[in-house]
């Protein structure tokens, strides 16, 4: 089930001003944008290390301050833009959300029972196909991620999403038929100098009968003469 939700204030930015964030990034901001509802697009500003450690404890909902004011509005994480190489936080969009209205988010998957599943005992392979699926509950009911167990999971076989547990209140959107995980047989790799020696030893003995039946004949023309 979902967790409670976390507080973030954040501040109020210029649109005229939106050429700027690369400055507004080097003061330790991020940008963003806060749409949906009916309500207009607002640009906004928030302290990076403030969003790192709201992110990293929040559930699917935030409950949003702007400029200090002491009503808040419940928002959820949309999209992160991230820089490809530090992984920092470029930009960010929320969402407006009503708490009583139902709302489709992506969420993580996460495979349980991995190093005691019956084809990996086997020595089998896991070769996890579906890393995150989208669901559709209300804003608070949104979980942190969906769990799916592999243990009775063998080789040559696969698990689909049909086959996740979700909480009450909680429907998975995606195709019920998408593989999530399968488990596939070791590949036996032959290492190129061992077969090179199997093949010579092979040539070796295949000439061994021919050498010898070429001495016979000699032997059998030396006691003629």
């Amino acid at each position: 089930m979902a967790t409670n939700s976390s507080s973030l204030a954040v501040e109020s930015r210029d649109p005229q001003h939106s050429r700027d964030a690369r400055r507004t990034r080097r003061t330790g901001q991020v940008p963003g944008v806060i749409y949906g509802g009916d309500l207009e697009p607002q640009p906004i500003v928030v302290d990076a290390r403030t969003l790192r450690h709201t992110l990293a404890a929040a559930g699917a909902v935030i409950d949003l301050s702007i400029d200090g004011a002491s009503t808040t509005q419940p928002v959820i994480l949309k999209d992160a833009q991230r820089h490809p190489v530090r992984g920092e936080i470029m930009h960010i969009d929320l969402l407006r959300v009503d708490l009583k209205q139902a709302i489709q988010q992506p969420v993580t998957l996460e495979l349980t029972d991995v190093d005691e599943a019956a084809g990996v005992r086997e020595g089998g392979v896991v070769e996890q196909l579906l890393r995150e699926v989208t669901v559709e509950a209300l804003p608070n009911e949104i979980p942190e991620s969906i769990s799916l167990s592999i243990l009775d999971l063998g080789i040559g076989h696969n698990l689909t999403l049909a086959e996740a547990v979700v909480p009450a209140g909680v429907t998975i959107v995606d195709d019920a038929e998408t593989v999530v995980v399968s488990i596939s047989a070791p590949r036996v790799v032959v290492e190129a100098g061992a077969e090179g020696e199997e093949g010579a030893a092979a040539e070796a003995s295949a000439d061994a009968p021919a050498e010898s039946a070429g001495g016979d004949e000699a032997a059998e023309e030396s006691a003629g003469e």
